[in-house]
C-alpha cells in the first residue's frame, strides 16, 4: 500500500511554473528562515540554481536582474533579502505600461502608402532646381508603379500629375508638363520579371531542401 500521494491539484500553486516544483521549495524555505544573513545566503544558491536551469540566456542583458525579480515573484513578494538590483513590488509587476503612440494617418490614397508621402514633403522642402525637378519625377513614376500595383491596367500620367499636385497641396505641379513617365508596360513588365525571378528562387530553394532531406534519410 501506498500512503500520502500529493497531487498536484492539493499542492500549492506555483508562481513561475517553469521552474518547477522545488525551486518553489527552496525558496519557501529561504522565505521561512529567520536568520537574515543565512537567508540572504539561501537566496544568492537559489539564483545560482535558476541561472544553471537556464544557460542559454547567460549572454542576455540584465539576466541576473532577471533572476532576482523572478525569485521575489515565486516568493510572492514575501522574501526579505538583500538584493543587488531595484527590489521588485507587486506594484511594480502589475503596473500596465504607457500606451505606445501610433501614428494615425488616414491617407486619401492609401495604395501609395506614407513612404510617398514622406517623399513628397521632402520635395516640397527643396529649393526650386534641377536636383528637386528630378527627385519629382522620380516620386511621380514611383506613384505609377504603386497606382499600377493597386490597379493592374494602365493609368494617365495627367491621374499621377493630378494626386501629386493633391498630396502636395499644391506645391508640386507636373499638371500640363510636357514630363512624361515610365510607360505602363514596361512598370508591369518589370513586376512580371521581379515575381518570375522570386518564383524560381522559391522553386530552387524547396528543390534543394527537397534533395537535402532525401540524401540524409538514414538507409538500412
Amino acid at each position: 500500500m501506498i500512503y500520502n500521494l500529493e497531487y498536484n491539484t492539493e499542492r500549492p500553486k506555483l508562481n513561475i511554473p517553469d521552474y518547477g516544483r522545488h525551486i518553489q521549495k527552496m525558496v519557501d524555505h529561504a522565505v521561512s528562515i529567520e536568520d537574515a544573513e543565512e537567508r540572504n545566503k539561501m537566496a544568492k544558491g537559489i539564483i545560482a540554481v535558476m541561472g544553471n536551469l537556464n544557460p542559454h540566456l547567460r549572454d542576455v542583458p540584465d539576466f541576473q536582474h532577471m533572476l532576482w525579480d523572478q525569485l521575489f515573484i515565486i516568493s510572492d513578494f514575501k522574501l526579505d533579502v538583500e538584493s543587488p538590483y531595484e527590489i521588485l513590488t507587486r506594484e511594480a509587476l502589475n503596473e500596465r505600461p504607457e500606451p505606445l503612440e501610433y501614428p494615425q494617418n488616414f491617407p486619401k490614397y492609401r495604395f501609395y502608402g506614407n513612404n510617398i508621402k514622406k517623399m513628397i514633403d521632402v520635395a516640397v522642402s527643396w529649393e526650386d532646381g534641377e536636383k528637386k525637378d528630378g527627385l519629382v519625377l522620380t516620386i511621380a513614376n514611383h506613384m505609377k508603379k504603386c497606382f499600377l500595383n493597386w490597379n493592374k491596367d494602365t493609368v494617365d500620367d495627367d491621374v499621377i500629375f493630378a494626386h501629386l499636385y493633391e498630396l502636395s497641396e499644391g506645391k508640386l505641379n507636373l499638371k500640363g508638363s510636357d514630363e512624361k513617365l515610365s510607360d505602363s508596360g514596361k512598370l508591369m513588365q518589370h513586376r512580371k520579371r521581379y515575381n518570375t525571378s522570386n518564383n524560381k528562387k522559391n522553386n530552387n530553394n524547396n528543390s534543394r531542401s527537397n534533395n537535402n532531406r532525401t540524401n540524409n534519410r538514414k538507409r538500412y
